[in-house]
């Protein structure tokens, strides 16, 4: 019988990158608005940040099998 692999299941996949987006999101934003950015750019500066972080989390790591 296949064994189940419940560690890279479509569900926690949204789910991390849910939760890294936001937490990407919460350290590049504020960063920016304690740096002196107006508020308008700091959702730039969010955006990126959350984008960059779920990425790096998600990446394929040398020596894993998938």
């Amino acid at each position: 019988m296949k064994q189940r692999d419940l560690k890279n299941c479509g569900f926690c996949r949204f789910m991390r990158g849910v939760a890294f987006g936001g937490l990407g999101a919460m350290i590049g934003g504020y960063s920016a608005l304690l740096l002196g950015s107006p508020r308008n750019e700091a959702i730039y500066y969010a955006t990126f940040c959350a984008i960059a972080l779920t990425a790096f989390i998600n990446r394929k790591r040398k020596g894993r099998e998938d």
